[in-house]
């Protein structure tokens, strides 16, 4: 039977460095906003603010010079994504095409995606969005019905794809879509390169309780593709999109999508928090210093070639409990009794996160899909 193996890690100079510049730019930056829409940070976006990111080398760090990249390291990357998330900077824009987009495209892309595309990421104007839950199928990315038929020159897309965060505002998606069949579930699925403004493609932004859509389906009807913008090979999408996966399930926004409630929380006890407080408050610094070292030991291991695609599907699971769970201990808490709007900063927050984080579970795969992926990893299935 495997064992899961986090190791350590120490974070190096140079990203404890920058850590004190992001600060200094995000104190400059950042408008002071209510915590409440701090709270939404890499749900909402800003363009400009994504260029400016863009401009200081902080997007696209760990990619190549020769694409528009910096060729900083992972540590260095994870340090300004955690300063931003607890700004509450509004990252939301970029968010997808720095952390997995990217790294696909220069792995699996052909040099002309590369030289077209890359760039354009690290500068903080090309957004993406990743086309991979159906509806009936959800997070079980095997059973993919959307379907590309193979025409002259290209592909044409037919199908749907849903739970497709901020597909209205993104310029691309890297959807994967059935061009064949095979001996088994994963065989004949295929990732294409989509640009959103092709005709037949209408995105619908699914509201949430808040009022708010972050979500979106997608409809292809009839969309045609050319062949330049299918990504590595021919029904390789499975491998591919696994690998993906792994950027997307292990980051610190796994554990600190709650972050701004825990810091108000923090405020509102002030210097003489009650037992019961104390007990919360070490709680969650304990689950979350704890997630934290787990992430970035996944991190780490993408830092070193290695494919820690389990490892990140426990991170993902354990982060995302954490993320739900601590808005519901906070309202469990003798000083929060919630009003929902009442303008006090404590609780928008507060009623933001209960309304919001049930949702969280949908980003980067369920909980249902990724202990079967850890079940069948240890032996269990």
């Amino acid at each position: 039977m495997r064992k899961f193996h986090f190791t350590p890690f120490e974070m190096p100079e140079a990203a404890k460095a920058l850590r004190h510049e992001v600060r200094a730019f995000l104190r400059e930056e950042l408008p002071k906003t209510a915590p409440a829409t701090k709270a939404r940070s890499w749900s909402g976006g800003d363009a400009e603010f994504s260029r400016k990111l863009g401009a200081r080398g902080w997007l696209g760090m760990t990619l190549p010079r020769k694409y528009g990249g910096h060729e900083r390291s992972y540590a260095e990357r994870y340090v300004v994504i955690e300063e931003m998330l607890v700004a509450g900077a509004p990252v939301g824009l970029h968010w997808v095409a720095d952390r997995q987009s990217g790294p696909l495209i220069l792995r699996y892309g052909t040099e002309e995606q590369r030289e077209k595309l890359i760039p354009r990421i690290a500068r903080g104007e090309a957004f993406f969005c990743i086309g991979m839950s159906e509806p009936g199928s959800g997070s079980d990315l095997a059973s993919v019905r959307t379907r590309a038929r193979k025409v002259e020159g290209g592909w044409r897309i037919n199908g749907q794809k849903i739970w497709t965060s901020t597909a209205q505002h993104a310029h691309y998606m890297i959807a994967l879509v059935r061009t064949g069949d095979g001996e088994t579930r994963h065989a004949g699925l295929t990732q294409f390169l989509v640009d959103m403004r092709t005709d037949g493609l209408t995105v619908k932004p699914i509201a949430n309780l808040t009022g708010e859509s972050h979500f979106n389906e997608v409809f292809f009807d009839d969309v045609f593709v050319p062949d330049s913008m299918l990504i590595g090979n021919e029904g390789g999408g499975w491998q591919q999109v696994t690998a993906e996966l792994a950027f997307e399930r292990s980051g610190p926004e796994r554990y600190l999508s709650s972050i701004r409630l825990f810091l108000e929380f923090l405020r509102v006890v002030g210097e003489n928090p009650s037992e019961l407080e104390k007990q919360l408050l070490g709680r969650m610094t304990a689950e979350m210093w704890t997630l934290r070292q787990m992430s970035m030991s996944v991190m780490g291991k993408l830092a070193a070639g290695e494919d820690p695609a389990v490892d990140a599907a426990v991170v993902k699971d354990l982060g995302t409990s954490f993320e739900q769970e601590l808005p519901r201990l906070v309202q469990a808490s003798a000083r929060a009794d919630v009003t929902l709007e009442s303008g006090d900063p404590f609780d928008d927050t507060l009623s933001y996160l209960l309304q919001s984080s049930p949702s969280f579970s949908l980003r980067g795969g369920t909980r249902e899909i990724l202990r079967g992926i850890i079940a069948k990893e240890l032996g269990l299935r």
